[in-house]
């Protein structure tokens, strides 16, 4: 079964992240210039939240809060859930389904980051396999492997 490191280095280690001084405003026009839902909220290069979709949604849109006003730090999701690199990306995804979460940042023992994986990178991975197992069985049903 793949694992969480399998599928980083397909897409790549890089992760895009915000400073929690950072104006929602700044953090929001980043995310659309990357097309992404999360940043990493780092002090130096320790992670202490994550800023996502649904913090504007909830915290900022929702509060009628305005984003060009409101840091990151008021407004971030501060209980990061992370994995190791050696997670079964089946894991992975019951980790995301529990906590009702859309994005893990991947860290090694050192709590260093090695990346960031999100529930479409795991559903990509899984349709990936199934494809390949469509393709043995096929192959195998008619006689061609």
């Amino acid at each position: 079964m793949p694992t969480v490191s399998d599928i980083l280095s397909s897409k790549g280690e890089s992760v895009y992240t915000i400073s929690p001084d950072a104006t929602a405003l700044e953090a929001i026009n980043k995310m659309n210039q990357h097309k992404i839902g999360a940043l990493l909220v780092m002090r130096g290069s320790k992670l202490i939240g994550m800023f996502t979709e649904r913090d504007v949604l909830r915290r900022v849109a929702g509060a009628l809060k305005s984003p060009a006003d409101v840091l990151v730090a008021d407004v971030m999701t501060r209980e990061v859930f992370c994995c190791p690199p050696h997670t079964d990306i089946d894991d992975a995804a019951l980790v995301m389904k529990e906590r009702r979460v859309r994005h893990l940042p991947v860290t090694d023992s050192d709590e260093h980051i090695c990346g960031m994986v999100s529930i479409g990178d795991i559903n990509a991975c899984h349709v990936s396999q199934a494809e390949a197992t469509i393709t043995f069985l096929n192959d195998y049903i008619y006689g061609r492997a």
